[in-house]
């Protein structure tokens, strides 16, 4: 059996198991973060995990709207179990940080996840922060959003971060997409309604360089939400199908910005 059947039927028995983690994760988790999303500030309870060689997801903070928090915490601590579980990866047991984009801790941790770009406002400070981080080998994952204006947000954002960055296209045959599992199809729909109604992912970059042979610096999930497929991965709100292939989004993107 290949690595994509034999992945897919480990994560298939884990979102099966899902439930038994989920209630452990919630047992485990402080009460003040349990169901909680967070609005215009980083919360003093969300106290950073310092650097001590293991792994550690970081979440992106922007303030004037609360999407940077959207399937917090439970992404980070359903991707957790299934990275520990099927990977080489030693993740952190105790959480996940969240970081201002100018925060020079920020540079001590090589992935960082961006959620709805869509209302992403940069400050100059903060373009600064992410573009020296991208610049120093940072990779940057960016999640949720949709649609024409969301779109033109984004773009006006990521280029007071990176002035001179073109935005590629992503075909199945990109490394990022095979770094762990070979990707089968780009086409998933996007989670609930809009992905019911024919609402289907697009997946972009921007290279170093604007050089598709050189590394991969942001990947873009357009009209896709993988967070929130692994978010509720143990409640059965979304189909199977689509929930695994976006954990093997996830854990892809994680094993590329690692080795990258």
């Amino acid at each position: 059996m290949g690595r994509r059947g034999f992945g897919a039927g480990i994560i298939a028995t884990l979102l099966a198991a899902s439930t038994i983690f989920l209630t452990l994760v919630a047992a485990a988790t402080p009460p003040q973060f349990q169901g909680r999303r967070f609005g215009r500030f980083i919360p003093s309870v969300a106290s950073p995990i310092k650097y001590d060689g293991r792994f550690v997801i970081v979440r992106l903070f922007y303030p004037q709207y609360p999407g940077w928090s959207y399937d917090y915490p439970d992404m980070e601590q359903n991707l957790t179990l299934i990275l520990k579980d099927i990977t080489a990866i030693r993740p952190h047991p105790d959480g996940s940080n969240i970081y201002k984009m100018d925060d020079p801790a920020l540079l001590q941790f090589p992935i960082a996840y961006l959620s709805e770009p869509g209302y992403w406002y940069p400050s100059d400070s903060e373009a600064a922060g992410l573009r020296t981080y991208l610049a120093k080998g940072g990779f940057l994952i960016v999640d949720d959003f949709h649609f024409d204006n969301e779109w033109n947000v984004f773009q006006a954002a990521i280029r007071r971060v990176l002035p001179e960055a073109r935005i590629d296209r992503l075909d199945r045959s990109h490394p990022v997409f095979n770094s762990f599992f070979s990707i089968a199809s780009l086409d998933i729909p996007y989670p609930g309604r809009l992905g019911e109604q024919g609402l289907t992912g697009e997946f972009y970059g921007i290279h170093e360089d604007n050089d598709p042979s050189k590394r991969l610096m942001v990947v873009i999930n357009y009209n896709m939400d993988i967070g929130d497929y692994m978010e509720h991965s143990g409640r059965g709100f979304y189909a199977v199908d689509p929930t695994n292939e976006a954990f093997k989004f996830g854990i892809n993107y994680f094993i590329y910005g690692l080795t990258h």
